[in-house]
């Protein structure tokens, strides 16, 4: 699932030894690529049979040749051809039989085409950004596979079942810091393209590793869409959180006060710097910065309401008075970020960790005109972030100094969580 939590590294496993003599019986004298693939098609179908039976074997309570016991009235039947798509191409098999047809194997059950692995291919190749013909086209190109385009929607929305069990599982009682923030996709729906936002929360534990803690859709945002999120939260086992941090979304707060009253709503502080900056020139955007470093880097919300309003006298506030407007319209919840001390400011000026997961994601999602419905967007974001988040499962850098600051600032929220 898609989560940044803390894994141990899987030992690895350790081969079987294949006897010389059962690999003589494939490979003899030197051996082109085809016909060391040969080879392997005729090991794996070899073995994969030879599997097979011996489950028929269990199932009879006797193997081949021997005596059946007493009482015993099914026996063997002969084979029956199947063609199964596997890792290197489709592979013909002699599945065994029954007299009485109640035996189903276990390894390829009755009735599947495909033999584990080759599902995981397709699902890779889904996740990484790949389309449903851009994956034909591969499988036939480097299998000599053809699949259809239901073959491999079958294949992929099979995930969905652990999409809702994700989305659905256990949380947290607290988290230090969640971070909101929305990423824009074009979605089929009632025959017109419409733009949707699909809404992330990336929280950050008490040990200081990150967690995906959802994902939700919606046309537009407002005040009902986020208690309901945030109602999803609580559900979930979420009882406190200790600052939210976001980029102006709409209705947020409202919401927040009613499902979290005790949450710290804080704007990030980035954000507001370059809404600031596109009112500038690229040449002056460097000098505007440079004016407003004052404000953001103040020691207090006192000491950065004077620099605003010196910098709202100086030149350069003169020239953009809209710069000044827009601060003042968010100082509520700029203000906030005053309170805490360096390490814990490190942790919240920003929603880039979040932002930086959109930017992934995007390149994953930009060979898509639109998706055929919000089941299609969430599959794809979910496989994509499982493959992002895979590899960052390690806590954010200085934690430990921030997470002091949290213990003395929030006392038991902090470290006694749910309690």
């Amino acid at each position: 699932m898609p989560t940044t939590t803390r894994r141990k590294r899987k030992p690895a496993a350790e081969l079987p030894t294949i006897p010389k003599e059962l690999i003589d019986q494939f490979v003899q004298g030197p051996m082109s690529a085809e016909a060391v693939q040969a080879a392997s098609m005729a090991f794996k179908k070899a073995l994969i049979e030879r599997a097979m039976g011996a489950e028929l074997s269990h199932h009879l309570g006797y193997a081949p040749g021997a005596a059946k016991p007493e009482g015993g009235g099914n026996q063997r039947n002969g084979t029956s051809g199947k063609t199964v798509q596997t890792e290197d191409g489709p592979l013909r098999l002699e599945v065994p039989r029954d007299r009485d047809g109640s035996f189903e194997p276990l390894l390829i059950p009755k009735h599947e085409r495909r033999f584990t692995g080759f599902d995981d291919k397709i699902i890779a190749m889904y996740a990484r950004g790949m389309t449903v013909r851009e994956i034909q086209g591969f499988l036939a190109e480097q299998y000599g596979t053809e699949v259809s385009p239901d073959f491999i929607s079958t294949v992929t929305d099979a995930v969905m079942a652990e999409v809702a069990a994700w989305q659905a599982r256990p949380l947290e009682p607290m988290y230090p810091v969640v971070f909101f923030d929305a990423l824009r996709v074009k979605i089929r729906e009632d025959a017109v393209v419409r733009n949707k936002a699909i809404y992330l929360a990336l929280a950050i534990l008490p040990d200081g590793t990150r967690d995906i803690l959802g994902l939700w859709i919606e046309n537009t945002e407002g005040a009902k869409f986020w208690l309901k999120v945030f109602n999803d939260l609580r559900t979930r086992g979420v009882a406190d959180i200790l600052i939210a941090v976001t980029d102006g979304l709409k209705g947020i707060g409202e919401a927040l006060g009613a499902a979290f009253p005790s949450t710290t709503l804080q704007t990030c502080i980035v954000h507001l710097i370059r809404n600031s900056l596109e009112l500038a020139s690229w040449k002056e955007r460097k000098l505007l910065a440079a004016a407003l470093k004052p404000v953001y880097t103040a020691p207090s919300a006192e000491a950065a309401e004077a620099a605003l309003d010196e910098f709202e006298r100086a030149p350069w506030g003169q020239r953009f008075p809209t710069v000044a407007a827009s601060w003042r319209r968010a100082w509520d919840r700029v203000i906030p970020f005053f309170a805490y001390p360096p390490d814990v400011r490190r942790l919240i000026y920003t929603t880039n960790a979040i932002e930086s997961l959109h930017s992934r994601l995007r390149k994953i999602i930009k060979t898509r005109g639109h998706f055929p419905s919000d089941d299609a967007a969430t599959k794809l974001i979910w496989l994509a972030l499982r493959n992002i988040t895979e590899h960052r499962a390690q806590a954010v850098r200085e934690w430990r100094a921030a997470m002091n600051q949290f213990a003395i600032a929030y006392g038991d929220r902090f470290t006694r969580p749910g309690v």
